[in-house]
C-alpha cells in the first residue's frame, strides 16, 4: 500500500481552481455536472482510503473482530502501520459517517415537512399544474422535489414581483426540477462530510445551479434582461426575510449563490455550450488538473485495494 494510500485524503486540493474558473469558459450546466462528478469519485476515494488505513492498522490489535491471521508478522512487514493511525482512521470514518447520516436525514426530513405543508392545499395550478402558492407575507420561492415535484411560492413574493418577472421566477423554480438539481446538491454536500477539501465545489456547484437554472428561465422568457431583474428584485424583497427549511437547502432564487454574479451573468452575453474549457485558458490548465487529481486518487486507492486484498489472501487459510 505504501505512503501513496494517504494522497486520496488530500488530492482534492487539486480540485479547488476549478471551482471558481468552470464559470468563466463552461456553461454553468456543464460546470455543475463536472464539478459533482469530480466531487463524488474523490470523496469515494477518500473513503476507501480511510477504511484500508483502518483495517491494517486495527488488525494488530489485540480482540479486534478482524481474523487472526491479518495481524500475523507478514501482515504487519508488508503493511507497516501503526494502530494508532489505524483507529484514527477509524474514529475518522466514523464521523464521516454520522455526517453523512445527517445530511441525508435532514434531507428528508425537510423534504416531508415541506410536503405535509402543501398537503392541505388543492392540486397544482399553473399550465403544469405544479405551482403551489401559501398564503404568507414573508417572500420565498423554491423548488420541493418529488413526484410530483412542486414549484413553491408565497404570496408576499408574487406581491414584490412584477407579471414578466414572476414568469421569469416560476421559469427558473422549473428548471431545478426538470434538472433534478437536488440531486447535485446532496452528492456535493455529502461529498463535503467526506472531505473538507471539497467544500468549494460544493459552493460551485450550488452557484452553478443557480446560474444553469437562470439561462433556463432567461431561454423560456425570452428576454435576459428580465430574468436579470427577477433575480434581483426576489433578492431585494426576500432581504432579511427568514428563509423556509428546505428553500436553504434547494438553494431558493432569492438566497442562494452571490446575486450581483449572477446579474452581471445574466446581462452579459449567452454562455458558451461547451462542456469542457479551452486547452490553452486557465480554466482549461485547471481543469486538466484536476481531472489528473481525479484520476491519480482513483488509481491509489485501486492500488492499496488491491495490496491489501493480494496480502490478506496470502495469509489467510484457505
Amino acid at each position: 500500500m505504501g505512503l501513496f494510500v494517504f494522497l486520496p485524503l488530500v488530492l482534492p486540493l487539486t480540485a479547488v481552481p476549478i471551482a471558481r474558473l468552470t464559470e468563466q469558459h463552461l456553461h454553468p450546466r456543464g460546470a455543475a455536472r463536472l464539478m459533482t462528478a469530480i466531487s463524488a469519485v474523490l470523496a469515494v476515494c477518500s473513503v476507501l482510503c480511510l477504511g484500508l488505513i483502518g483495517v491494517v492498522g486495527t488488525a494488530q490489535i489485540p480482540g479486534n473482530p478482524l481474523p487472526d491471521s491479518w495481524s500475523d508478522p507478514e501482515v504487519r512487514a508488508a503493511l507497516p502501520y501503526h494502530e494508532t493511525v489505524g483507529t484514527a482512521a477509524m474514529w475518522l470514518l466514523a464521523l464521516v459517517g454520522t455526517a453523512c447520516v445527517r445530511t441525508v436525514v435532514r434531507h428528508l426530513r425537510v423534504r416531508a415537512r415541506a410536503r405535509r405543508a402543501l398537503s392541505g392545499l388543492p392540486a397544482g395550478q399553473g399550465p403544469a399544474g405544479d405551482l403551489a402558492v401559501l398564503p404568507d407575507s414573508s417572500p420565498y420561492a423554491y423548488a420541493l422535489p418529488g413526484s410530483p415535484g412542486r414549484v413553491v411560492v408565497s404570496t408576499g413574493m408574487l406581491d414584490g414581483l412584477a407579471a414578466d418577472e414572476r414568469e421569469a421566477l416560476l421559469a427558473h423554480e422549473r428548471a431545478h426540477l426538470r434538472h433534478r438539481h437536488h440531486r447535485y446538491l446532496l452528492t456535493t454536500q455529502l461529498a463535503a462530510c467526506v472531505n473538507p477539501f471539497l467544500r468549494p465545489l460544493q459552493n460551485a456547484v450550488a452557484y452553478s445551479a443557480e446560474r444553469w437554472a437562470d439561462e433556463d428561465s432567461a431561454q423560456a422568457v425570452g428576454d435576459r434582461r428580465i430574468t436579470a431583474r427577477a433575480v434581483a428584485r426576489a433578492a431585494l424583497v426576500s432581504h432579511a426575510a427568514p428563509a423556509p427549511g428546505f428553500a436553504a437547502f434547494a438553494a431558493p432564487t432569492a438566497a442562494a449563490g452571490p446575486v450581483p454574479r449572477r446579474v452581471a451573468a445574466l446581462l452579459g452575453p449567452v454562455p458558451t455550450s461547451r462542456n469542457w474549457p479551452p486547452a490553452t485558458t486557465p480554466a482549461g490548465l485547471a481543469a486538466m488538473v484536476a481531472a489528473i487529481g481525479t484520476a491519480a486518487s482513483a488509481l491509489c486507492a485501486l492500488n492499496a485495494a488491491v495490496a491489501l486484498l493480494v496480502v490478506l489472501k496470502a495469509v489467510t487459510p484457505l
